[in-house]
């Protein structure tokens, strides 16, 4: 009797295994059949793409920004200078800086309004007066389609054309977050060019703005400028800082020394 059960119940027990092992395997097929899951359609944006945003809101408010204020400009082998900003209402403007012309001997401007683009010399640098080879140097200003490398301060950039590259999302350059410049207020960007095929449309460099607009400190190649104090209320107009004269802009490099005289001469009598 007991060999006939177990006999009896082996083709049960099997066949139980069989439907066992296939509905494991049923299982396990519909699992795995399941599409994956879609990956997002829209990257996240990556830190030099947010960085690029946030120095846009930046600079768009910049753009609006009006105000006068003082800067410390360092440059290489120069003495600390001072540099004065006005952004008027009327959207004239003028940036001083001095020692900008002949090689640190005259004092510069640059001046815009209605009537144009200007450059002017505001007179002889107070810290060259007393250089026997300084140049004389009357103040005025020269109407000028554009400054030139060579006749070009360069400073008044960053405060007024640039900033129209800065919000210009096709320029050619990255940008980064960088540590603030000199304790600058504000966040600073760090700004590299794309292409060493074209030239810049700005300096590379760094650049660092307050939440209200206001430029608090550049690196570029001109130097670095640091905002000093709170700026003032911007003017409604800005005059012209110096008369207009005749003639052509004043080059930013020194002039060539006088020749000296020649030795071992002597003045011939006269008959």
């Amino acid at each position: 009797m007991s060999r006939g059960g177990s006999a009896g119940r082996r083709p049960f027990a099997a066949a139980a295994g069989v439907a066992l092992l296939t509905m494991t395997f049923a299982l396990a097929g519909c699992g795995g059949s399941e599409p994956p899951a879609k990956a997002s359609q829209t990257p996240p944006p990556t830190l030099r793409e947010a960085a690029r945003d946030q120095l846009a809101a930046s600079v768009a408010t910049a753009k609006d920004r009006r105000y006068v204020a003082t800067y410390r400009l360092r440059s290489k082998n120069r003495d600390e200078r001072t540099v004065t900003v006005a952004l008027a209402t009327d959207n004239s403007w003028v940036v001083s800086v001095p020692g900008g012309l002949l090689g640190g001997y005259a004092d510069a401007a640059v001046f815009r309004s209605a009537d144009g683009l200007f450059q002017c010399a505001l007179g002889p640098s107070a810290s060259t007066v007393a250089d026997p080879a300084a140049p004389n140097v009357t103040p005025g200003c020269v109407k000028v389609t554009k400054l030139t490398s060579g006749t070009d301060p360069k400073v008044q950039h960053v405060f007024t054309d640039w900033i129209d590259v800065l919000l210009d999302p096709a320029a050619p350059f990255s940008v980064a977050l960088a540590q603030r410049l000199e304790k600058a207020a504000g966040t600073c960007f760090s700004i590299e060019s794309n292409t060493a095929a074209l030239a810049s449309p700005i300096d590379p460099g760094i650049y660092c703005y307050r939440s209200d607009g206001t430029l608090t400190a550049a690196r570029t190649s001109f130097g670095t400028l640091v905002l000093v104090g709170d700026p003032d209320p911007a003017p409604a107009s800005i005059a012209l800082p110096a008369p207009i004269m005749a003639g052509g802009p004043l080059s930013i490099a020194a002039p060539p020394p006088p020749p000296s005289p020649t030795l071992g001469t002597t003045a011939e009598a006269t008959p």
